[in-house]
């Protein structure tokens, strides 16, 4: 079991708060992604998960134990860091079994643990090599065997993949992923890369300054984000926004056209539009919600972005298929999937 629950925690340094009063339930099995801009406190929350930061305020609980003033050896939880640390002069064997020999383990269960964990992380051909001689992907693979022998009842990774380069990030997020599927156990991981998020996670938790914006599934956040903050965070390329008013049942972009919004709530205090990329397409001129002149075009295989200034609402990108072809200069019309769109008041909540 490695249920996980928050109760009202706070965090404080001296006269500066990084954890505002924040509540949050993990289920046993779930992986689940802390995600935000930097300084958001995601990394501080899981050390005080972890027990390596001290809890100001409320209580942690892990399967139902309070946890809030037990050091980290006590909470039963494995950590791996952005830094692989793993001991130069060790082979992976013995840096997978390190921490068990220091606790007093006998050899032979050392060894069918570090056997076990070899197995499930494919670094069987590498037990008797040292750390030099192994790729990133295959230390950091070192370090979260290290963390598996532990049998925790949570695993804690603290933005594993930010010193690999982009191939390795990629199979490495598979590798967690296949690791998640096979071990079952519950995982918390931090990162500020939203597609790391989006691919991992069971649950995602978008923080900023200490709260949290939103929790839910990675399509959940996609599709109905709360926040004008969520809706711009989640989702890469990011959500095009626009300036916008509304009047009875219709909304209207300033110097451009407009549409209905078929709202249910009272769309008087909405004054941005969202939609995302995928959900604009080309239309004549005179047809569409909004017309400009075509800026910028990325080529990336599968995919175009054409980026297209609008006067009056800004530059908005538009995703296309990849065999289209666009030229820089035209003058184009755009027209919005009338499901797809998204509003937010003043205060950036979405208006439904």
């Amino acid at each position: 079991m490695g249920a996980i629950r928050l109760e009202n925690v706070e965090k404080w340094f001296g006269d500066l708060q990084v954890i505002r009063g924040l509540s949050l339930e993990i289920e046993d099995g779930e992986l689940v992604v802390f995600v935000g801009p930097s300084g958001c406190g995601k990394s501080t929350l899981l050390r005080m998960i972890a027990g390596l930061e001290e809890t100001s305020y409320g209580r942690i609980l892990i399967d139902d134990r309070d946890v809030t003033d037990k050091i980290p050896s006590e909470r039963a939880l494995s950590m791996v860091f952005q830094s692989y640390a793993l001991y130069p002069h060790m082979s992976v064997r013995q840096n997978i079994g390190f921490a068990l020999k220091t606790a007093g383990v006998d050899r032979a269960s050392i060894d069918r643990k570090v056997s076990e964990a070899a197995s499930i992380l494919e670094l069987d051909d590498y037990l008797e090599r040292r750390p030099k001689e192994l790729s990133g992907g295959q230390r950091q693979r070192v370090a979260i065997g290290r963390a598996i022998v532990r049998e925790p009842k949570g695993f804690l990774f603290d933005e594993p993949l930010s010193n690999l380069d982009a191939a390795l990030r990629v199979q490495m997020r598979f590798e967690i992923a296949k690791l998640h599927k096979k071990l079952g156990a519950t995982m918390v991981y931090v990162t500020h890369d939203q597609v790391e998020a989006m691919t991992l996670a069971d649950k995602i938790v978008v923080l900023r300054d200490g709260v949290i914006e939103q929790v839910g599934t990675p399509h959940a956040l996609y599709e109905t984000p709360r926040t004008l903050f969520v809706a711009q965070f989640i989702g890469s390329p990011k959500m095009n926004i626009m300036p916008c008013t509304a009047q009875g049942s219709d909304y209207h972009l300033p110097e451009q056209g407009g549409g209905r919004h078929g709202l249910q709530e009272d769309a008087s205090g909405i004054v941005h539009l969202g939609v995302r990329p995928e959900h604009i397409r080309f239309a004549a001129t005179a047809d569409g919600q909004c017309r400009g002149r075509i800026e910028v075009v990325e080529y990336l295989g599968a995919d175009r972005y054409v980026y297209v200034n609008c006067e009056g609402v800004g530059v908005l990108n538009v995703r296309v298929p990849g065999g289209e072809s666009h030229k820089v200069g035209s003058e184009v019309g755009l027209a919005f999937a009338v499901d797809q769109l998204h509003f937010f008041t003043q205060d950036g909540q979405a208006v439904r």
